[in-house]
This record gives structure tokens, C-alpha cells and sequence, in this order.
């Protein structure tokens, strides 16, 4: 499914992409798999500072998430105001198909995200 991959440096200050219909300010890197090649991927997500979301999500896919740097805020208005902080480290389990969000970042956070189709 994977190929061997031993501990690499991840560069936190790198190139990242902008996650494609998001608000300006929310970016990924992929680390490993592809949902449509193998069901499953692995990637970091990045909010900058103040940046959020205005919609909640759905996703076909279980996820997997882990906040290890800075602060996510989950409920948030579509401004970004209210919702429930969560500051790094903080883990989420979610099946497929649960709606979440909207999210937003007050000082910016680095997460791991991981995404399984579930069988």
C-alpha cells in the first residue's frame, strides 16, 4: 500500500498548497497514499493566523487528526468568531460522512490529517 519510508525531517517552512475551496490562509502538504489510488492518505494542513473556514464539511472518508502546533477552533461562525478552542496537542476521530466545522485559527496551527475510505 505504502512504500518504505524511514524517518524523514518534515520542513514545516516549505512549499505548501492551498487547499482547493477553502478561504485564503488553509494549505496542505501530502506526506503519503492517495484516496483515489489506495483509500487511504496522510498530510499536514495548515491554518495561518485568523484564517477560517465559512461552511461546515463532509467528508466520504474516516479522519483522523492531529493538532501539534498552535490552536484550532471547531464550531466557529462563518467570521471565525465563537466556536470551542482546542490548542496543540489535541486528537479527533471522525467517521465518514459526519459533518464538522466550521473551523477557524486564531494564532495558526500545523495539523496531521489522515483519511481512510472505511470498507
Amino acid at each position: 500500500m505504502f512504500p518504505h519510508a524511514e524517518f524523514m525531517r518534515l520542513d514545516l517552512d516549505g512549499d505548501w498548497l492551498p487547499v482547493v475551496g477553502y478561504p485564503p490562509g488553509i494549505w496542505y502538504r501530502e506526506l503519503a497514499g492517495s484516496i483515489e489510488a489506495n483509500g487511504i492518505r496522510a498530510r499536514l494542513v495548515k491554518f495561518d493566523a485568523g484564517s477560517h473556514t465559512t461552511e461546515p464539511v463532509i467528508h466520504d472518508t474516516a479522519e483522523m487528526v492531529l493538532i501539534f502546533t498552535g490552536d484550532l477552533v471547531v464550531g466557529s461562525k462563518p467570521d471565525g468568531s465563537g466556536g470551542e478552542t482546542f490548542a496543540a496537542p489535541t486528537f479527533a476521530i471522525r467517521p465518514s460522512r459526519v459533518s464538522h466545522g466550521p473551523f477557524a485559527s486564531r494564532g495558526g496551527c500545523i495539523m496531521l490529517e489522515v483519511h481512510a475510505r472505511e470498507s
